[in-house]
């Protein structure tokens, strides 16, 4: 690996820079253990100490150097930058340095830098109504948690896609390499493009331990890390040790090179027109686990080991000797040269620092909303499918959303705002059509048989859902536009990075100073209901079930029933603002129901009758609902039956695109009104649900309404194969016949009259297992129904 051997500060920035680092950790180590006497202006006594000690100091002390470090090249290079941290346990670090360059007390003003300020600054960490001890949304300057390890070098790159000024400087803690998100995101860089993206400095933070463990890349080796390193395409910058001034001047030259060499790259890349991928800096930097801080307790080392991960010195307040060790180690950072008598920091300490939005702090990448830009989108009415009557015509609903997207790409091409991320299904999506506006972006080797691959480009594909996700979160927080499609069951791989994304976007709302981002926008296809010839192993629809769970502010969860209703939702999310958007519908062929503007109101209305499908009158006997694209046919299919079989039987039905709709008004932003609810679904009669995905959600979401007793819904039920993909319906008894039987076996009175219809039920099911059994494919009756109007 390489190493610096240059000492460019000057005795005068030595001095400010360590000065700045003690000020740093002095406040980490407050925000900590002390509610009161923040200056140490009296000896520690118990009651200034917290009674809860939460945080974790082993990442701070590096956290705090490489912050103290970067500034310095903000302020000299003019370079904007963002400070991506894996250790987000690190916040006591963030929230310090954000308070000495002033813009914590710029966000929370109560927080001021004063004594006052820096005692409510200590008080307020990991203490009821304060702040997390993650870097949350609350710490300015902050778009990585990094509560939930593995996603900071994902994200520093999608905040850098299209942002081509800006730098993001990633510290990557040596436990979160060890995760497979962080492994392949190493990856990004075969996708950056130097001339229209900004550049990704990875530093590799390694103290060597985890919570209670080595780490293993502090234990391979030089040579096999820098292997390692190389090997994913970096060029290896070495900066270790534990003496402050060495390493200060060994840090202060190695980021001199790096930064000459990211200026190097994109200059060769943008002026003279260089295409070969270049290898970018990364940064191995080696410090002691928890340095500066304790060096032993009870006779057992801490400094340097696993014991210093959290809290080094606990029990502080019922132990005296602990209580004094804590006071001898806050003072051994000289607070009397770090602050004046008021609080405030020394203007030494702080006056070399970045200003304005130049502060990572203050970065408005930081904080996306500020720099949004709506899209321009073409109006999705002239991209909808002819309708002349109700399930005449069929089509492929992502192909035709493919030719809108398309022309979403072109038309904003020169905002570069909007990319489409999956892993290696855009295709298999057939959303093909946007190849014919964009490339896939591409910077490893590319092959004559290759097609769509360039190293400029508006798709981005990477078989990593992880890398896919953490692209996209980057992407959007720094306040830009995109699209995730993916195979339905295999979304589940990003369940937990969902899960940190939504409790961001939930905290985010709740903050004034924070702006609404894009949404996060899931197009997931290649469903359970068709997913018949890959298998039992590619039949899972349950990430709708894991999103329904997150904040009610946050989630909308939609299943557009044909391709003109998916048109009119996909323009309605990228519209929005601050949510999580989960689309859900098949890619084969299938039926039109609606026409474009039928399918813009049905949209608007998130579920409605469809008198074209009913005869209800205005007082049904049974409600026939379904939400998703192949439940919506399946029950229409039923209805068809039962008004060929007993015409006098009233039917009404149901679709219900956003799911959401179902919850009460109380739960959900977009929930009915019980009075709306009762007068779609009627509070005695009974409904037959046939839904996409589990059963229990729409018992879940329906449970307090009126009527809740006669709701009996169809799903999948985790019966699945190859088969064929009518058998599908078949298996989890969601199929036209076994709706029909639910109809009459709950419909008061009309198990006896209809006995025979329900006996022919039984028998097309049975003529329709023995049928595939032969043929390998489904009865012509059910490949060629067609809705007749009747």
């Amino acid at each position: 690996m390489l190493v610096s051997d240059a000492a460019p500060l000057t005795q005068d920035e030595l001095g400010c820079i360590d000065a700045y680092w003690r000020a740093a950790n002095y406040l980490s180590v407050g925000q900590i253990y002390l509610m009161d006497n923040p200056l140490l202006r009296e000896r520690l006594r118990p009651e200034h100490v917290k009674p809860r000690l939460l945080g974790h100091w082993g990442t701070t002390p590096g956290l705090n150097f490489l912050y103290a470090h970067l500034n310095r090249i903000i302020q000299d290079r003019r370079q904007p930058m963002i400070y991506v941290t894996g250790p987000g346990h690190g916040a006591p670090g963030i929230v310090a340095n954000t308070w000495l360059e002033g813009t914590y007390s710029e966000t929370y003003p109560s927080v001021s830098r004063d004594e006052l300020g820096m005692r409510r600054l200590f008080t307020q960490f990991s203490f009821p109504g304060g702040v997390p001890s993650h870097a949350a949304p609350e710490t300015p300057g902050s778009i990585h948690e990094g509560g939930e390890l593995g996603y900071s070098l994902a994200h520093a790159y999608g905040a850098v896609f299209d942002n081509p000024r800006l730098v993001a400087a990633c510290v990557i803690g040596d436990g979160e390499a060890e995760t497979g998100a962080l492994a392949t995101s190493w990856h990004s860089n075969k996708f950056l493009d130097p001339v229209g993206d900004g550049a990704v400095l990875p530093i590799l933070h390694l103290n060597g331990y985890k919570i209670a463990n080595p780490t293993v890349l502090a234990r391979i080796g030089d040579d096999e890390l820098e292997e390692l390193l190389r090997g994913y395409g970096y060029e290896p910058y070495l900066v270790e040790g534990s003496d402050p001034p060495a390493v200060h001047q060994r840090l202060a030259g190695t980021l001199d090179e790096v930064f000459d060499k990211i200026t190097a790259i994109q200059l060769r890349a943008r002026v003279d027109g260089e295409t070969r991928r270049p290898r970018w800096p990364v940064i191995v930097f080696r410090t002691p686990k928890g340095w500066t801080g304790p060096k032993e307790v009870n006779g057992q080392p801490v400094e340097g080991t696993w014991r210093a991960h959290q809290v080094p010195l606990p029990d502080v307040r019922s132990t005296p000797a602990r209580l004094v060790a804590l006071e001898r180690w806050m003072r051994s950072y000289r607070p009397d040269e770090l602050f004046l008598s008021s609080g405030a920091p020394r203007t030494e300490i702080v006056d070399w620092l970045p200003r304005g939005d130049l502060r990572m702090g203050a970065n408005p990448h930081a904080n996306g909303g500020r720099l949004t830009r709506d899209l321009e989108l073409p109006d999705f009415r002239e991209y909808g499918v002819k309708v002349v009557a109700a399930g005449e015509t069929s089509a492929e609903p992502t192909r035709v959303l493919g030719a809108w997207l398309r022309d979403v790409i072109r038309a904003n091409e020169s905002h570069r705002n909007f990319r489409l991320v999956g892993p290696d299904e855009t295709d298999s999506n057939r959303l093909s059509a946007v190849y014919e506006a964009t490339d896939k972006v591409w910077r490893a080797r590319i092959e004559p048989v290759d097609e769509h691959l360039a190293p400029q480009g508006r798709v981005m594909e990477i078989l990593s859902e992880h890398t896919c996700q953490g692209w996209l979160e980057g992407y959007l927080l720094t306040g830009r536009h995109a699209l995730f499609n993916c195979y339905e069951a295999f979304v589940h791989i990003v369940d937990s990075m969902v899960n940190q994304h939504a409790k961001w976007l939930k905290v985010s709302r709740e903050l004034r100073w924070r702006m609404p981002i894009p949404s996060l926008n899931y197009l997931l296809t290649s469903h359970v209901w068709r997913q018949d010839h890959n298998g039992f192993s590619h039949q899972d629809p349950g990430f709708i079930d894991h999103v329904a769970n997150k904040s009610a502010d946050i989630v909308r969860v939609y299943l557009p029933p044909d391709t003109n209703t998916l048109l009119s939702v996909a323009d309605h999310c990228l519209r929005s603002r601050h949510y999580i958007n989960v689309i859900v519908i098949d890619k084969h062929a299938g039926p039109n129901w609606l026409d474009i503007d039928a399918a813009a109101l049905h949209s608007a209305r998130g579920l409605g009758i469809w008198e074209w499908a009913s005869n209800d009158k205005g007082d049904p006997d049974v409600v026939l609902a379904a939400a998703g694209d192949i439940p919506t046919t399946e029950i229409l299919a039923a209805a068809d039956l039962l008004r060929r079989h007993l015409p006098e039987l009233r039917v009404r039905v149901v679709n219900v695109v956003d799911l959401m709709r179902l919850q009460p008004a109380g739960e959900h932003p977009h929930g009915l009104t019980d009075a709306e609810f009762d007068a779609i679904f009627t509070t005695d009669r009974p409904v037959i649900f046939a839904y996409h995905g589990y059963p229990t959600l729409i018992h879940r979401l329906t449970y307090r309404r009126h009527g809740h007793e006669h709701l009996h819904v169809r799903g999948f039920k985790e019966k699945g194969t190859t088969t064929t993909p009518f058998d599908m319906l078949v298996m989890n008894d969601m199929d036209r016949f076994h709706l029909v039987m639910d109809v009459i076996d709950r419909v008061p009175g009309l198990a006896r009259r209809a006995a025979g219809l329900r006996q022919q039920m039984v028998d097309r099911r049975t003529r329709h297992s023995e049928y595939i059994r032969r043929a390998g494919e489904d009865l012509p009756e059910i490949r060629d129904w067609r809705w007749q109007a009747r």
